[in-house]
């Protein structure tokens, strides 16, 4: 993670360089890169925490990496006008001096990461791979595993339809509310913004009653609840598109859309740690880009053709949600079981995780933290069958 942000740093720096479109797109490349820190960030949640707060842990985390984006609209203009005027009111020099600020931060969080930052609960990657307490994984077979489990391509989809609305609705709200109601530029940004703002707290609440119901239920109730989640978040952007002619109850849909969007993120992410182990990372990967990929399909279909006005597109697009929603429902753990169906006869966390490795591996120790995973993941099977197991001689 540190590595991507001295990686992007120097395009922020170099923005204040550029003299033409090839050195913006160039730049605007650079920095984009940054956002894979999404993924490393997802990753080294799901291995520093457990399963009662994995689902907090990912959800926060995320969702204040996706408040960094507001934030910024608010942030930036700021270090511009302080620019502006410390630059004799000339604009061309202002916006230049202004990206100084982002690559400063960028230096600043991979340098605290660096110092402060720990790999594992055990230790750092470097100690415990010399010791061989942890393996030193084939990039090529871990990628082959994530990409064989059906669950990790359910999910890919799913998030397409969550997090992706989200950063569609982050590129046409402001232009729609201008658009639709009349309103100035300046009052569309300002209620486009309560869209984004819903990060402070929403994404973590999905978290919360992701680790509540599987504490309740376990996994199947994490399932339900990305189910109930995401497929509410379809209605309300329904109604939002229906609400075409009243801007209060707009705004009001449309805050209730954000709020089950974020929540159905962090969801998500109660239920991303348990698909694989070996293959956590890429899976991890896999799924945050299905939020970008997601994105790019939903506003190619609904939001790009002239025949199809933004309104209909928000309709359509809540259809879409709810449809793609569905494919939560035959995602099946082995031990845990789905939405609809129980676990299978017999199955265990043993059987399921153990099966990405070879009984040579297994002999030589290698897959010795993923045992101690298994143990861990135990508490998602239901409530009942934990109280059985437990008194189990």
């Amino acid at each position: 993670m540190a590595f991507i942000l001295m990686f992007s740093a120097p395009f922020c720096f170099a923005m204040s360089m550029v003299q033409g479109f090839e050195g913006f797109l160039i730049c605007r490349l650079g920095i984009g890169l940054g956002l894979a820190t999404f993924v490393c960030t997802q990753f080294w949640m799901s291995n520093m925490f457990n399963r009662k707060c994995v689902g907090l842990a990912n959800a926060t985390s995320a969702g204040w990496g996706n408040l960094g984006g507001g934030v910024t609209q608010f942030l930036m203009p700021g270090i511009y006008a302080i620019c502006f005027a410390g630059c004799s009111k000339k604009a061309f020099l202002a916006w230049r001096w202004a990206y100084i600020v982002p690559g400063l931060a960028h230096v600043l969080t991979a340098f605290l990461t660096l110092a402060y930052g720990q790999d594992m609960p055990d230790g750092n990657y470097k100690l415990l791979t010399t010791s061989g307490a942890m393996e030193k994984k084939n990039a090529l077979m871990v990628n082959l595993l994530g990409m064989k489990n059906y669950r990790m391509w359910a999910m890919v989809l799913t998030y397409g339809a969550c997090f992706g609305v989200e950063l569609t609705m982050n590129n046409i709200v402001a232009g729609y509310l201008f658009d639709q109601f009349g309103v100035s530029l300046q009052v569309a940004g300002v209620l486009a913004s309560c869209y984004g703002l819903m990060n402070i707290f929403a994404r973590s609440v999905g978290g919360i009653v992701s680790d509540w119901s599987s504490e309740k239920f376990g996994m199947r109730g994490r399932l339900w609840t990305l189910w109930i989640m995401q497929t509410l978040e379809g209605v309300l952007c329904i109604f939002m598109g229906l609400s075409k002619n009243n801007l209060g109850a707009t705004i009001a849909f449309m805050v209730a859309f954000s709020i089950c969007v974020q929540a159905s993120e962090g969801a998500s992410y109660g239920i991303v740690p348990f698909i694989s182990r070996r293959a956590l990372g890429v899976v991890s990967g896999f799924i945050g880009a299905g939020g970008n990929a997601g994105s790019t399909i939903v506003t190619a279909l609904f939001f790009t053709k002239d025949s199809i006005e933004t309104h209909e597109g928000l309709v359509y697009l809540g259809y879409y949600v709810i449809a793609v929603t569905a494919l939560v429902i035959p995602i099946h753990f082995p031990m845990w079981g789905s939405m609809l169906f129980p676990a299978s006869k017999d199955a265990t966390e043993e059987d399921y995780y153990m099966s990405e490795f070879s009984p040579e591996e297994v002999k030589a120790g290698v897959a010795a933290p993923v045992q101690k995973f298994c143990e861990n993941a135990r508490a998602e099977r239901p409530k009942w069958k934990r109280a059985e197991t437990a008194v189990s001689p």
